[in-house]
């Protein structure tokens, strides 16, 4: 006897809109932060009813994908679907969980990043210490955070594995919203400088071990550091 086979089901019109709309967000169309058009434009854009085009709209709200602001219209929250239930999911889990799981990651990419760096990805990378460097004795602290943040990913990114760089992105940022405002010790973040100069070293020199140790003491230093100012 042959096995039985389902019959095709054909996707509804608002989750073919909801595909497609999505893949405007996904390839850049509609970039982060833009204000998509209303509804009535999409209406008459796609030939489709404001039924499905608010069912497929409301899909992407709760994936996470569009935010809708009452009375200003709904605009790109992200353009990654896993990027916005990993936030959430850091953001509702414990600090130590957070920094534990970056370590895990941070190191790993260090030492891909060590094996298979470019020397774009070097020039950047020291592009980036420098710009710490010329920041660091500025009271603006988001902004201090926001440049290694940047450095960090570089070094994720240069490990030439995208699916790694995209979890990780989104952990750097809930680390990124923590630790914002946090002023540290002149010798904390000394200490903090010096590591980051020998993982780039360790990266240049194609050192996996030293690049992985230097990530993980990074990782320490910023769980210790944070933990003084509780």
């Amino acid at each position: 006897m042959k096995d039985l086979r389902a019959p095709r089901r054909v996707a509804s019109l608002s989750a073919q809109l909801v595909d497609t709309l999505r893949e405007q967000i996904t390839s850049g169309a509609w970039p982060v932060g833009m204000r998509i058009p209303p509804e009535h434009d999409l209406v008459e854009q796609l030939g489709v009813g404001r039924t499905t085009v608010r069912e497929a709209l409301g899909a992407l709200v709760h994936l996470g994908l569009l935010e809708a602001r009452k009375g200003d219209g709904t605009y790109v929250r992200t353009s990654s679907e896993m990027h916005s239930v990993l936030m959430r999911r850091a953001n509702t889990s414990r600090w130590s969980d957070v920094l534990e799981l970056r370590a895990v990651l941070e190191e790993y990419a260090s030492g891909l990043a060590a094996l298979r760096r470019t020397e774009d990805d070097l020039n950047h990378l020291r592009h980036l210490l420098d710009e710490a460097a010329a920041k660091a004795d500025s009271p603006e602290m988001a902004a201090i955070a926001e440049i290694d943040t940047r450095f960090h990913q570089a070094v994720v990114n240069a490990s030439g594995n995208t699916l790694l760089t995209e979890v990780y992105d989104v952990l750097s940022t809930a680390v990124t919203e923590q630790i914002g405002g946090t002023l540290w010790p002149s010798a904390t973040a000394a200490e903090h400088s010096l590591l980051h100069r020998r993982l780039v070293e360790a990266i240049a020199a194609q050192d996996e071990v030293g690049a992985r140790y230097c990530a993980t003491e990074i990782v320490k230093l910023t769980e210790t550091g944070t933990e003084r100012q509780k």
